[in-house]
Order: C-alpha cells, then structure tokens, then sequence
C-alpha cells in the first residue's frame, strides 16, 4: 500500500459523504420527512440483500449490491432526478456521465475502472445484475408510498398506468416475481385511494 494511494480512497469517500447532503423527492415510510440519496442508498441494497432470493437464475448478489452501493453517487453533483418529475433526460444523462468521470477519477486508476464499469453496467441495465439492481431501485419507492400516503405519487400526480410504464417496465425485465407481487398491491392502492 502506497501513501498516494490511500490519500486517493480517503479523498473518494470524503466526497461521498456529501451523498447525505442530497434531498430526494421520495419520503420515508413515516411521512416524517424526505430522504437524502445515502438513505436510499443503504435501503435499496438492503431491499436486494433480503430480496436475493427472489432474483432470476445467474444474478450475482454480490455485484447487484456493488451496483447498488455506487448507483446513485452521481447525485453529489447532477443532482436527484425524481422518477416522476418532467426532466431533460439527455441533459441529466450529460451531467452524470461528467459526475462519474469527476468522482471516480478521484480513485486510483484500477478502483476507478473497476466501479465506473460497474456505476456504468447498472445505467445501460443490459446484464442481469444490472436489470436486477435496476428493478429493485424501482421497488423502493412505491413500497415507501404504500407506507406513507402517497408521498410522491401525491406530489406528482402519478398514476396506476404511469407507475406501470416507469416502474413495471424495469421491474419485469429484472425482478418478475416481485413485480408480480407488487402490482395487485399498486392496484389496490389506487383502487381505495380518495379522490
């Protein structure tokens, strides 16, 4: 272990830390607040964590929550891009690529490669693993607003068929079972829901 090396991971996770510091739209199951993107971070591994055994045949548990663990890091400087908000796709897509060159960069080369290539498999959410961990994103957030009220689906104006397309999409390419669990529940819950 070299000194330049260590001074190289320390700068990396001092970065991180600002994680903490990014307010997404989603609230915690408690309606108590909104969360910050580290949150999520650690909660959606844990939804794949306890969740493995509901992944399809080959996926590797252990990259899904490598994924997981660097899939939202880009948010300490694009910023959170709510699933439901009207966004410039192409713009975001522009700030996290220049995000993930700055923040791996910071890394020693091979640790750099290594998890740019990983932060890059989840966004094309080609492999297995990254449709997993792409699916189990998606899952986080509506169990939280099953929880809570509504929460964002309230904030903006989502629907069953907009939940469908955004969520289901990703999810029955990744995790079918699950979405196949969760849906009757969707359907229940804008079923009851006051107009």
């Amino acid at each position: 272990m070299t000194a330049d090396r260590l001074v190289a991971q320390v700068a990396f996770l001092n970065e991180a830390d600002k994680l903490k510091s990014i307010i997404r739209a989603s609230r915690l199951h408690d309606n108590s607040r909104f969360e910050n993107s580290a949150e999520h971070s650690w909660h959606v591994m844990l939804h794949a964590f306890v969740l493995a055994e509901h992944a399809p045949e080959g996926v590797s548990a252990t990259r899904v929550l490598q994924m997981l663990l660097l899939h939202d890091i880009v948010e300490i400087d694009a910023g959170d891009t709510p699933i439901h908000g009207d966004v410039d796709a192409a713009a975001q897509e522009a700030a996290e690529q220049l995000a993930a060159d700055r923040l791996f960069g910071l890394l020693p080369a091979d640790q750099c490669a290594a998890y740019r290539a990983l932060w890059d498999e989840f966004e094309a959410a080609e492999s297995a693993d990254a449709k997993y961990a792409k699916a189990i994103d998606r899952l986080t957030t509506p169990l939280a607003n099953m929880e809570n009220g509504g929460g964002s689906w309230t904030d903006y104006n989502v629907t069953l068929d907009h939940l469908d397309a955004r969520v289901g999409t990703p999810m029955q390419r990744g995790a079918p079972a699950i979405w196949a669990w969760l849906r009757p529940r969707l359907a229940a819950w804008f079923d009851g829901r006051p107009s």
